[in-house]
């Protein structure tokens, strides 16, 4: 497979490659992503073996709006002040997924982590094709997370079906808070402290 190589000014043609299945790496607010449309199971195969990602976990998705969250999960009254403050930004929520969700989606699991990106151009890709993309880091499993598309290429080259060109904002991953009792848990603390989190809870 050869990896083609987009600018952010070719947002169009990287929809276009979305939305017919195709895997894509681009830069975020956090470390680089690379994702697929959320409703398309081959896509999905395709960017586990990309990553060499164990089949059995799950990629996040990502969202351009909290209604697309509304969508696909559940998520208690209590930290939707938390979800309206911190997003779009580095915060993953793991939430309970709602019942139509495929399964493939999350490996059947009854939970599924999201987050919305505080990315133009991340949120113009999710607007205009208006559904939610599964993104993992843009590496391989395993190895070191990528900031720049050269190191994307390092790791990924061949392997994935387009990248866009640029740095990512960050190389720190997200933070990850699991929302699905009535005990916020932080999983794993990243960009958001847990202090920042704990003020809107």
């Amino acid at each position: 497979m050869k990896t083609k190589q987009f600018n952010k000014s070719e947002i169009q043609e990287v929809i276009q490659c979305l939305k017919e299945g195709k895997v894509i790496a681009f830069p975020t607010d956090t470390v680089y992503g690379i994702g697929v449309v959320y409703d398309m199971e081959e896509a999905l195969d395709k960017l586990k073996q990309a990553k060499k990602r164990p089949d059995v976990k799950p990629i996040p998705m990502m969202v351009a709006t909290l209604s697309q969250i509304d969508r696909v999960a559940n998520v208690s009254k209590k930290y939707k002040f938390l979800l309206e403050n911190l997003m779009p930004g580095a915060l993953t929520i793991v939430v309970q997924k709602k019942e139509g969700l495929p399964s493939y989606v999350n490996n059947g699991l009854d939970t599924i982590a999201i987050r919305m990106p505080n990315d133009e151009f991340v949120l113009a890709l999710m607007n205009q094709i208006n559904k939610p993309l599964l993104v993992s880091s843009a590496n391989i499993s395993a190895q070191t997370s990528c900031s720049n598309s050269d190191d994307v290429l390092a790791q990924l080259d061949g392997r994935m079906d387009g990248i866009v060109i640029g740095q990512s904002k960050s190389d720190i991953p997200s933070t990850i808070v699991d929302l699905t009792t009535d005990q916020i848990v932080i999983l794993r603390e990243g960009a958001i402290s847990k202090e920042e989190i704990m003020k809107y809870v």
